[in-house]
């Protein structure tokens, strides 16, 4: 059986620097699944598929021409031939990703693909349901979390090294909202396994983390 370690966690707490930095040191594969959500909802709005159209989300969500190519920092994230790496980290991406998560069919058209993933010698998945529902019999579950206000701060901080304004108050309001939304939704609701490590990033710096999930391998 492939190994797998599942991190999930809301967004901003730092899920996606965490897996990279995971996968290279173990060697592992990476599936980032929230841009599997971004990608659905950027390909939807390029395909003026309205968003409560659950059976068009799904369709659009099945026929996703997707590949995740690393690069020296990071993951470069391509949409029919075209690199969107960028294009789907935009906020209200983020937003419209949250609404296509909570759309069941569109969770079960992407459910296969996800665990195609799981490949030798290992994968670190990154999501909101890796460990619940995609991967539920992963041996290594963390639950990677933050105060909203640290998160905002963050993001702000990943906006202004881009050379991009960033409104803190309205990043705020907009990753309480997306938290609200993930963690009411009737499909696969954000919430830690059972089995899962809470690790609360709030006052940790990424190399505490990596090191307290390493040693949980």
């Amino acid at each position: 059986m492939v190994k797998v370690i599942t991190i999930d966690g809301p967004s901003g707490a730092g899920k996606g620097t965490l897996c990279q930095l995971l996968a290279k040191q173990l060697g592992y594969h990476l599936l980032d699944s929230g841009a599997l959500y971004r990608l659905t909802a950027l390909s939807a709005e390029k395909q003026d598929v309205p968003f409560d159209d659950t059976e068009g989300l799904a369709r659009v969500a099945a026929s996703l021409d997707v590949e995740f190519r690393p690069v020296e920092k990071g993951v470069q994230v391509i949409l029919a031939g075209e690199d969107v790496s960028s294009a789907i980290r935009q906020e209200h991406v983020g937003m419209n990703a949250s609404k296509v998560a909570a759309c069941q069919p569109v969770r079960d058209a992407l459910l296969q693909r996800q665990r195609g993933f799981a490949e030798a010698p290992g994968l670190i998945a990154d999501g909101r349901d890796m460990g619940t529902v995609v991967f539920p019999e992963a041996k290594v579950k963390v639950f990677l979390t933050a105060s909203a206000d640290e998160r905002a701060r963050r993001r702000v901080m990943q906006l202004e090294q881009a050379g991009l304004d960033a409104d803190y108050a309205q990043i705020l309001q907009d990753i309480e909202l997306r938290d609200k939304q993930d963690r009411e939704r009737k499909s696969s609701p954000l919430k830690p396994a059972e089995d899962a490590v809470v690790l609360d990033s709030t006052s940790l710096t990424i190399q505490q983390v990596l090191d307290r999930v390493i040693a949980l391998t």
